[in-house]
């Protein structure tokens, strides 16, 4: 698995990545919940939606929009399997080990702090 700082300068020089931005709408969830509150609801999240081996409604399953971790997950490319493979190297038809469930959850906790300063 990449490097966390890496793969996120990586993605932020893709086009349709760096489309992906927290709003105040957000921003103000995240405050008021807490990054606990959110770090678990990315884990909630990657091990219901990204984890089993073949997901339901791969490709479909991330919202665009309605959480700051859907928006992350879509920024750092962690919102379905084609793009864990291709931006991530972690390949489909698998269940995804908790060490790389972990990974996936760093990756979009580190972009939405970056966000949020």
């Amino acid at each position: 698995m990449p490097e966390i700082n890496t793969i996120l300068e990586k993605l932020s020089h893709s086009n349709f990545r760096n489309r992906f931005h927290l709003k105040e709408k957000e921003k103000n969830y995240i405050k008021e919940k807490g990054l606990d509150t959110i770090e678990k609801h990315a884990r909630d999240f990657i091990t219901k939606r990204i984890a089993p081996a073949n997901p339901s409604n791969d490709g479909k399953q991330t919202p665009m929009k309605g959480h700051p971790v859907f928006i992350a997950e879509h920024a750092t490319a962690t919102c379905c399997r084609s793009c864990l493979y291709k931006w991530h190297h972690i390949p489909k038809n698998k269940q995804l080990t908790k060490e790389e469930q972990t990974y996936i959850v760093k990756v979009i906790m580190t972009w939405i702090q970056k966000e949020i300063k």
